[in-house]
């Protein structure tokens, strides 16, 4: 009977120190899974900053690249409790033209004017035209000026002259157009005058044929300088 009771107790205690044993392994197995969130958030801030360091030097990175490579969705990064920042304002690059209100008023109203049928291409090219003219000795040093330049008692742009330039609403594509202007983002390889060969009159149309060198065509212009 006796040394039946001291089995039953070594054994009750073998059963304890096992299950001692075990509840500590099971502990030690979790402590390494402790710091594994903390470590993914760090390792995708890291390739955040990474991402973001890259768009900088290399504006060929889309929206869609910066998710995929980081495996996460904007909406993964909210849920996360991480900062989301607008990914068009880390890549937006600053304004090389400082424009006054009026002189931005004019540059839309004029690009409106002149190619609110064109595609932003054709709007971007008008704006460049105008801010070409900007920055040559040869014209007025403003935008302003430069829109509401008179040559002989004629205007340079033919919707001050009939009125549309003051009517015409500013749609969104024009306002990204100039905003691309703005940038200095200039695709009009220098051009300093602009016409519809369709519109103008055969003797405007001769004096750029003849005066001015032909750059190319896009939409409804041709593009001279």
């Amino acid at each position: 009977m006796y040394k039946k009771a001291i089995g039953l107790l070594v054994l009750g205690n073998l059963i304890y120190l096992m299950g001692l044993m075990c509840v500590r392994g099971v502990e030690t197995l979790k402590l390494p899974t402790q710091p594994v969130s903390q470590i993914r958030l760090e390792l995708t801030d890291f390739e955040t900053e990474s991402m973001v360091e890259q768009v900088a030097v290399d504006d060929t990175v889309t929206t869609d690249d910066f998710s995929s490579e980081l495996g996460i969705g904007i909406m993964e990064l909210a849920v996360s409790g991480q900062r989301v920042v607008d990914y068009d304002l880390m890549i937006q690059p600053e304004f090389v033209y400082e424009l006054s209100e009026e002189d931005l008023e004019a540059l839309l109203r004029i690009v409106e004017a002149e190619a609110g049928s064109e595609d932003e291409d054709g709007r971007l090219l008008v704006a460049n035209v105008v801010l070409n003219r900007m920055n040559s000795e040869d014209f007025p040093a403003t935008v302003k000026d430069v829109v509401f330049q008179q040559s002989e008692g004629v205007t340079q742009f033919s919707p001050v002259a009939s009125g549309r330039y003051y009517t015409v609403e500013i749609s969104e594509e024009t306002i990204a157009a100039v905003g691309r202007a703005l940038k200095g983002e200039d695709i009009s390889q220098g051009a300093l005058y602009f016409a519809s060969r369709k519109y103008a009159n055969s003797e405007k149309m001769r004096w750029f044929d003849t005066k001015l060198t032909f750059l190319f065509e896009h939409g409804g212009h041709e593009f001279f300088k």
